[in-house]
């Protein structure tokens, strides 16, 4: 559930080269943003300038890879958003904590975090996350956002943190409690644009997408949603996982850069054939039909794209098939039968 060769960040052009004689010219001109956004090293923005200090939005993929396996060349979702050095951080899958610093991000200046919903390929480092700033000696303390269940999450995370502190603070003589740190803020996400938080940088909307079945959120409390970052220069949003959805649209109308999660159309077919091979499946829950019926196809992301008027387009937690000769390439044509903006194909560490 990856592409099947890891494109780096200072090979994006020379990819897009490569696939020139499948692209039209002008779609080629909009394969990928300008040279800077896709092929800039890790940690610095426009100019060289480093991340932690740049003027302006930038967004950094910490983690681009689907689902909840571990991969030794992606990492599970996870993005930063920079504002005038500031971060956000939206989602903290396995392996996030290790790219923060690999882009040299301070963690230790994150005060704000969004869960776009609860699946562990999206929350697997919270409790590393938590342990490694306070034993870093974090002092200030962060907010934690998301749909319901994240501040019961959150509590679990610094319950697993206990043992730690006991031992430290006894041993260590370390003044902060943990508990004092981390506070979870339950979301109550819906069909219309919510407030998640607004400070003097940035203002955090969020919306329900369509990541869960009817069926399924029925019979619990949980939802996923889509976030949209509004920052003085620039405006982001990010899908979280989901199918098409027309709440989403309404959240990312106008937007500079929508982040969308993808899978390629083999993929999806794939799925929904093992579907129909199987006389029980009915409706009845299962991972093959969460797989085939709630995420996005290439036309799907742009689909929403285009009735939203989006400039850029990033796509992130990408599910591909094995074996799939140019999953690059694949992914670009799906979007770019709907969608006539630029488009980027993320990797980890990329800094747009």
């Amino acid at each position: 559930m990856r592409n099947e060769k890891r494109q780096t960040r200072r090979s994006v052009l020379r990819n897009a080269l490569g696939v020139a004689g499948l692209l039209s010219t002008a779609g080629l001109s909009r394969a990928f943003a300008q040279e800077p956004a896709g092929s800039r090293p890790a940690g610095l923005a426009a100019g060289g300038t480093s991340i932690r200090s740049a003027a302006g939005t930038h967004l950094v993929l910490l983690g681009t890879r689907a689902g909840p396996g571990v991969d030794l060349k992606r990492a599970q979702t996870g993005t930063a958003i920079l504002v005038d050095g500031t971060p956000y951080l939206v989602d903290c899958g396995y392996g996030v904590v290790r790219n923060l610093v690999a882009a040299n991000i301070d963690g230790q200046k994150i005060e704000k975090v969004v869960f776009t919903h609860l699946h562990n390929d999206h929350t697997s480092d919270v409790p590393a996350f938590f342990t490694l700033q306070w034993t870093g000696g974090r002092t200030k303390p962060i907010d934690l956002y998301g749909p319901p269940g994240t501040a019961s999450m959150v509590r679990a995370a610094v319950e697993y943190c206990k043992a730690d502190e006991q031992i430290r603070t006894v041993d260590e003589g370390r003044p902060v409690k943990v508990e004092d740190l981390y506070k979870g803020h339950d979301v109550e996400v819906t069909p219309k644009p919510v407030a998640v938080f607004k400070d003097g940088r940035v203002t955090v909307t969020a919306i329900e997408n369509t990541h869960y079945s009817e069926a399924a959120r029925s019979k619990m409390p949980h939802r996923s949603m889509g976030v949209r970052f509004d920052t003085p220069t620039r405006s982001i949003a990010i899908s979280g996982d989901t199918n098409y959805s027309k709440n989403l649209v309404e959240l990312i109308r106008g937007v500079d850069v929508f982040v969308c999660e993808v899978m390629d159309q083999a993929t999806r077919d794939r799925w929904l054939e093992q579907l129909k091979q199987d006389p029980r499946a009915g409706d009845k829950p299962s991972i093959t039909r969460h797989i085939a019926e709630t995420h996005s196809t290439p036309e799907d992301v742009g689909r929403m794209a285009t009735e939203a008027g989006v400039k850029l387009v990033v796509l992130n937690h990408q599910i591909t098939s094995p074996g799939t000769v140019s999953p690059l390439t694949t992914l670009i044509e799906g979007v770019r039968k709907v969608y006539s903006g630029e488009v980027i194909v993320g990797e980890d560490l990329m800094t747009i």
